[in-house]
């Protein structure tokens, strides 16, 4: 059940919120508060869903609230509440990280739109934690060759900074897992790690899995849709197998590099987005490049720092490593006695 805090001063629009909220979903549990204060005292407390704040607001103004919440739990999205004279204000919150803002008298379309959308975005960003979770618990980067060992230092240098990371190599090295310590040692592992395999996905469907879409952009976009990089504002986003994107994906790819601002497909409303972006191939995309397959422009964008992970046999220090690891996870996967292997 989704819980909802309206943070708002004038009472007869506090009520007019709630109502709006509760009776749209019935499963939506909406709480109010009636200024700043109150409101960051709530959010320390309780865990909600989505916080919908006023901008004005007397005893603490909705950017210190914004702020605040951003610092406590920043998971949470936070909807800014403008009124007309508030417009500049409620722009440079998307720059603090708000979900987006609504104007007032609220539009009842445009507010439970930007509801549901945060919501899903919520979901996302809790499910992304529960995986993060799990790969951190379950995998390791095992093995002491010179080539691990390299990367493992790279890694350590690299993780802190936001510069952007391509890794290359063969399918089953561990590109995935290099992408994920980046973002685990990073100052943005507080926030979500978004993964697309762009291999995965059709050609006709990628723009929108990346950057969303509005109602009626296309024949089944029944709604609003945040894509992944709206999923991964203040986290990371995995492109894996970039390689093989469209070129007219990889365009806007570029876009999102250049500018930190995406559209969704059907809208030409710029989304600012804070996103360190870390991309995965194993092609040459040099030959794609050739070929005018890849675009020059946005490999040079993606490969600010080229990590590669060399295949097995490139590594066979760390074979005897890798069984030793291995018949350890199945023996305590299985609750058997480990099997030993001789070389």
């Amino acid at each position: 059940m989704p819980r909802i805090l309206v943070i708002e001063d004038e009472a007869a629009i506090r009520r007019v919120l709630v109502k709006i909220l509760s009776e749209e979903n019935k499963t939506y549990e909406v709480e109010e508060a009636e200024d700043g204060l109150a409101g960051v005292d709530m959010i320390k407390k309780e865990d909600y869903d989505l916080v919908l704040c006023d901008i004005k607001m007397p005893k603490m103004d909705g950017v210190e609230v914004l702020e605040l919440t951003k610092k406590l739990k920043p998971e949470i999205p936070v909807v800014m509440i403008s009124g007309h004279g508030d417009l500049d204000t409620a722009v440079n919150t998307m720059r603090l990280g708000a979900f987006d803002y609504i104007s007032k008298p609220p539009d009842l379309n445009r507010l439970l739109n930007t509801v549901r959308n945060a919501l899903d975005r919520k979901e996302l960003v809790v499910e992304n934690k529960l995986l993060k979770k799990k790969v951190s618990k379950n995998y390791e980067m095992v093995g002491d060759s010179p080539a691990i060992e390299q990367i493992k230092d790279m890694i350590e240098k690299v993780a802190p900074t936001d510069a952007r990371v391509l890794i290359t190599g063969p399918n089953g090295t561990g590109k995935e897992l290099v992408a994920h310590w980046l973002h685990e040692k990073s100052e943005r592992s507080v926030g979500p790690m978004i993964e697309v395999n762009c291999a995965a996905i059709p050609s006709e469907l990628i723009e929108s899995e990346l950057f969303g879409h509005v109602k009626g952009a296309f024949t089944s976009a029944a709604k609003d849709r945040a894509g992944k990089f709206e999923a991964a504002n203040g986290g990371t986003i995995f492109l894996d197998e970039i390689g093989d994107m469209s070129l007219s994906a990889q365009a806007k790819v570029l876009r999102a590099l250049q500018e930190n601002k995406i559209q969704r497909v059907g809208s030409d409303k710029d989304i600012k987005v804070d996103v360190r972006v870390v991309a995965a191939t194993n092609k040459n995309l040099s030959k794609e490049i050739e070929e005018g397959k890849f675009r020059e422009d946005l490999y040079h964008r993606l490969a600010v720092i080229l990590i590669k992970v060399p295949a097995l046999n490139e590594r066979r220090d760390d074979i005897p490593i890798l069984i030793n690891f291995f018949a350890d996870k199945i023996a305590q996967e299985q609750g058997t006695s480990k099997k030993s292997f001789s070389a």
